[in-house]
């Protein structure tokens, strides 16, 4: 055994050779292995020395298993270059960089926004006959369903699914077929509108294909309405009985009229009158007739022709049940008795079904004058009396009289049936009863145009094209021969939300899949190309809301959904054959029956998400046909919608739809205007920056309805200038001379201001002017999108050229020098001509019971609103109260009034006019003070300092900035320094 002597200070053995067995008791006390394989040591000496240093040169690459490993060279597992090879580039990271909510593995991803069907449907038509149908344009009807909120446009659409598809109708849950979009289920209303094409047999079983938009009944919505309305040649204005006319059923008439589309009428809900309002059949017949007659009065008011006229007797209106599923017209329903019993001649019955005529029982025959005071007209005779008693008798009466009843009407049920709740067995006697909606077939197939039949109107009122060329007439005779023309006005996102298909019209030819086609867009002129580009037609189909027919054509006069167009497509655009060259143009963009006029800026919580949120908005611009985005000079995004539940939507799509991404909002503010009360004080002049050339203007405010009939598209720069001069000389008592010099509407075609040139041929060389007259133009149209007073647009202001002095080289009068001193002489010369600021306003319905009218005329006091009108609704509890409310207070008006009248008053808002804010906007003396609310005279200058600090803008307004230095010293020689402000 080795002593302590026998090792030096640091450890190591100093002591006498070991023997081998204590050698491996050593080395195994240390827990190391000994080498297996060991030379004999009685050996060595025998073997030659050259032979040992070689093989101990050898060995010294193997490894050596005795050795004493050191804890920190210890190796439990292979390196990356050893795993994965040297050439491999491999990285140690010493936190985890993926955060334990994430699955390592993450689960597909189903991204579904629409409702949809799995499979094509079961339908009680055959598709392919459907697809062959799209070939007879005469058979083929294109409609779009219009009308106020909740009137029941859906649930007629709902009415016809049920009857072209093999579904179950639930009593518990309403069917809404077309309501696709997530937030149409949530919400229960309609956001999008929904295309859906039918084939439908009318009472002589005649098919007919009719494609059918449903469209939004929300006020906030209507820009979806004028999309659906730009391909259709009619629509079905559904109207709720007890509620008449409403602020939407109003606007969609008067865009119906507007566009030259034709219309028809289906009064809905008539069974409210029996289970709500619970009035007699005769006092339902005057309700019925008051609700027609308030909708003639107002297309009376706006369009006195008296086709226009809707009336049951003339065949173009419906009355239904849409909830219950029936609906007839007076020669459906004279149909029935003629059924029931045997021959009479139907059409003259159902003349006699309407209006001041009486049926006398006793000698059975019609009379014009009631014999007795008691004695009920012939449509409650006939119509309601017996829809009264269906209904009494179902809701009451005891099983084995239902029975007998039914019986005596033909009406067989299965005895389980007589068990079922009242709703669901009111439905299945109803629905034996009326049969099919051939009544509703008949007044579509005979009073809305087929396209062949609309085409004409059609092209005319939407071609920007001359009339004489050679594709409108083949456009007019609906050729599926000619060339392809498209008219593109709405697109709809995929299921995934990530792409998007354009919904159009075929005006002529024959779209066919895999066709390269060009897509023209609102840009597009034939001066000015740029806005084209061409794609394939990747795929066609006939759009029913919930799944797509694919079709391999679609020839003219149909509507067709197609994919892989929309690359270029923001709103509208026109598809053309590529062998169209010569003579080509659009489609007209769409005249909207709103503006949007609430904005509310937004960013990315995450900064780096920016790109992301500028994606989500071009989708958004693309979904939404109304919606505006912009960058401020500040930097801000802004969005632009028709209103609070407009945005709310918009916003919603924006996070969730397009690009998934968390996003903060601001509060709402309003867009505004800028205008001008008198004519400028002073003839306003500036010198371009090379001092050759000098422009002078002034401005003036526009005669009241100018800018309006501007906007409705009344007067065009597309009408020569005789044209546009009679107008203006007929109808606002312009000089001749000065109606025909208008140059130019800005800030756009259809903008409501207007540039003149005023000047003397004897003074300046109109040829030299019309060489700048462009950028002049230009600087105009800039001058009149961003105002002096904020940024925003300039309304009802006229700009007179009065003098221009011009450089002869065409070097010294370029559009550099030009285009910025014409929008520098606008500015001054708006400045001087009493500026001031304009608002929207939005025209307000409310409906509510008698007592809460009272609160109604309270909150609206608190938001500067007023009311211009507060009526009974006729036949009915309730009040309609009609009120104007300025937009940037009506922020949160529609809670305020729930809150106050314990959610009895429901209101809509929707915009109507500019209105003048009261106060100068340029006036310093006016203090205000923080946190406070500006009142009366102060509000302008309130409002204009806040959107300019929020902007980015300096709070000084003075025209002297967009003056030359020597008017200013001039101005101020002359005492008139007050003037720059």
């Amino acid at each position: 055994m080795a002593s302590f002597e026998d090792y030096d200070e640091f450890g190591n053995y100093i002591g006498a050779d070991l023997e081998s067995d204590e050698e491996e008791e050593v080395t195994q006390s240390y827990g190391y292995q000994a080498q297996t394989e060991q030379r004999p040591l009685e050996g060595f000496d025998e073997e030659p020395m050259q032979e040992v240093e070689e093989n101990a040169l050898m060995e010294i690459d193997e490894p050596i298993h005795n050795a004493v490993v050191l804890h920190e060279d210890k190796k439990y597992y292979p390196s990356a270059s050893e795993v994965y090879g040297e050439e491999v580039e491999t990285l140690v990271q010493e936190e985890d960089a993926q955060p334990l909510s994430e699955p390592i593995i993450a689960p597909i991803k189903v991204r579904k926004w629409t409702v949809e069907e799995k499979d094509l449907p079961e339908t009680r038509f055959d598709k392919a006959f459907l697809l062959n149908m799209t070939a007879f344009p005469e058979f083929v009807r294109n409609v779009a369903v219009v009308g106020h909120l909740h009137h029941g446009k859906t649930a007629l659409m709902d009415m016809l699914v049920f009857e072209t598809h093999k579904l179950v109708w639930d009593s518990d849950n309403e069917l809404r077929y077309t309501d696709t979009h997530v937030l149409s289920r949530e919400r229960r209303i309609s956001i999008k509108s929904s295309p859906m094409s039918l084939v439908l047999s009318n009472s002589s079983g005649k098919s007919h294909l009719i494609h059918l938009i449903d469209t939004p009944g929300h006020v906030n919505f209507v820009d979806e309405v004028a999309s659906a309305m730009r391909l259709v040649d009619g629509v079905i204005l559904v109207v709720d009985v007890v509620e008449g006319v409403m602020v939407n059923t109003e606007a969609v008439i008067r865009h119906a009229l507007q566009e030259g589309i034709k219309m028809t009428l289906v009064i809905n809900k008539i069974d409210r009158l029996i289970l709500e309002l619970r009035i007699k059949p005769a006092d339902a017949y005057y309700k019925i007739k008051h609700t027609i007659e308030e909708i003639n009065t107002f297309i009376s008011g706006i369009n006195p022709d008296p086709e226009l006229r809707l009336s049951p007797e003339n065949g173009n209106v419906a009355f239904a049940s849409s909830d219950m599923g029936w609906c007839f017209t007076l020669r459906s329903f004279a149909q029935m008795y003629a059924d029931t019993y045997g021959s009479m001649d139907v059409q003259a019955f159902a003349g006699r079904l309407w209006g001041d005529i009486y049926f006398n029982t006793e000698s059975r025959k019609f009379t014009r004058k009631p014999i007795d005071p008691e004695m009920s007209r012939s449509f409650v005779h006939f119509v309601l009396e017996p829809l009264y008693k269906l209904y009494s008798q179902v809701l009451s009466e005891e099983t084995e009289s239902l029975k007998e009843t039914l019986s005596s009407l033909g009406i067989r049920l299965k005895p389980v049936m007589y068990k079922m709740d009242v709703r669901p067995l009111l439905k299945a006697v109803l629905d034996q009863f009326f049969g099919p909606s051939v009544g509703l077939v008949d007044m579509i197939v005979e009073h809305i145009p087929s396209p062949l039949e609309g085409a004409a109107t059609k092209i005319e009122r939407t071609y920007t094209g001359p009339m004489s060329s050679e594709l409108v007439r083949h456009m007019k005779a609906c050729d599926p021969e000619a060339p392809v023309m498209v008219q593109i006005s709405k697109l709809y996102h995929t299921t995934d939300a990530q792409s998007f298909r354009a919904f159009g019209r075929v005006m002529s030819g024959t779209l066919r899949k895999g066709m390269q086609i060009k897509v023209l867009g609102e840009g597009f002129s034939p001066e000015d190309e740029e806005d084209m580009v061409k794609a394939f037609v990747e795929d066609i189909w006939i759009f029913e809301s919930r799944y797509n027919i694919p079709a391999e054509e679609v020839p003219a006069g149909n509507l067709v959904l197609i994919g892989g167009v929309d690359a270029s497509i923001s709103k509208t655009a026109t598809l053309a054959s590529v062998e169209l060259e010569d003579d080509l143009h659009i489609f007209r963009p769409i005249k909207h029956i709103t503006q949007s006029v609430l904005k509310i800026a937004i960013e990315p919580i995450a900064p780096s998400e920016l790109p992301k949120m500028l994606s989500g908005l071009r989708s958004i611009n693309k979904s939404y046909p109304l919606v505006a985005t912009k960058v401020e000079e500040s930097g801000e995004h802004v969005v632009i919608g028709t209103g609070e539940l407009y945005l709310d939507c918009v916003m919603h799509d924006l996070r969730r739809l397009f690009s998934e991404i968390e996003i903060k909002v601001s509060d709402p503010v309003t867009k505004f205007c800028e205008t001008v009360l008198e004519t400028s004080a002073l003839k306003c002049y500036a010198d371009t920056p090379n001092k050759k050339n000098k422009l002078t203007m002034i401005a003036e405010p526009l005669e009241r309805g100018i800018a309006e009939d501007i906007e409705s598209g009344r007067v065009t720069m597309r009408m020569t200038p005789k044209e546009r001069g009679t107008f203006f000389q007929d109808k606002y008592q312009w000089d001749l001379l000065a109606s025909r010099s208008i140059w130019a509407f800005g800030p756009d075609e259809n903008g409501p201001n207007i540039l003149l040139d005023d000047t003397l041929p004897s003074q300046v060389d109109k040829k030299l002017l019309g060489t700048v007259k462009e950028h002049i133009k230009q600087g105009f149209q800039w001058g009149a999108r961003e105002g002096p007073l904020c940024d925003e647009p300039m309304r009802n202001v006229k700009f007179r050229i009065l003098d221009a002095s011009l450089a002869q080289e065409p070097i010294f009068r370029g559009g550099g020098q030009i285009v910025p001193t014409a929008r520098r002489v606008c500015y001054s010369s708006f400045l001087m001509a009493t500026p001031r600021l304009m608002e929207p306003v939005y025209y307000v319905e409310v409906q509510a019971p008698a007592d809460c009218i009272s609160a109604v005329y309270t909150v609206l006091a608190r938001r500067r609103g007023h009311v211009t009108q507060d009526i009974p609704k006729a036949g009915s509890p309730l009040y309609t109260v009609k009120a104007l409310i300025p937009v940037i207070d009506a922020n949160g008006f529609e809670t305020d009034l729930r809150t106050a009248t314990q959610g009895q008053a429901f209101c809509l808002q929707v915009f109507d006019h500019w209105s003048i804010v009261p106060g100068d906007p340029t006036d310093t003396s006016i203090k205000l003070r923080p946190l406070e609310p500006a009142s009366g005279q102060a509000l302008a200058r309130d409002l204009v300092l806040k959107t300019r600090r929020r902007k980015g803008l300096g709070d000084q307004i003075a025209v002297s900035k967009y003056l030359d230095d020597e008017f200013v010293l001039a101005l101020s020689a002359s005492g008139h320094a007050d003037l720059l402000g």
